[in-house]
C-alpha cells in the first residue's frame, strides 16, 4: 500500500512538471507563429520559465478579508486540488 502511494505521488508530481513544460512549449510555438521569440527571458532559452512562473505565483501577496475564517481560507484551495486529484484516480 505504501509503495503504491509513493508511486502515485511520484506520478502526480511528474504530470504536474510535464504540464509546466508543455505550457512552455505552447508559449514558444505561439510566439514563433506571431514572429516573436517567446518566453526566453530567464536562463537557457526559457527552460527555467515554468520554475520562475511558479516562484512568482508563490510569492504573490495574499489579499484576505479579515472577517473570514483564516483556517478555511487557507484550507479551501488545498481541498479543491486534493478532490480533483482523487477524482482523477477514480475516473482515469
Amino acid at each position: 500500500m505504501f509503495y503504491t502511494t509513493i508511486n502515485f505521488m511520484f506520478l502526480m508530481i511528474m504530470v504536474m512538471i510535464s504540464v509546466a513544460f508543455f505550457t512552455l512549449l505552447e508559449r514558444k510555438m505561439i510566439g514563433y507563429s506571431q514572429s516573436r521569440k517567446g518566453p526566453n527571458k530567464i536562463l537557457m532559452a526559457g527552460i527555467t520559465q515554468p520554475i520562475a512562473d511558479a516562484m512568482k505565483l508563490i510569492s504573490k501577496e495574499m489579499n484576505m478579508n479579515y472577517s473570514s475564517n483564516l483556517g478555511m481560507y487557507m484550507l479551501a484551495p488545498m481541498l479543491n486540488i486534493i478532490c480533483s486529484l482523487v477524482t482523477w484516480v477514480v475516473f482515469p
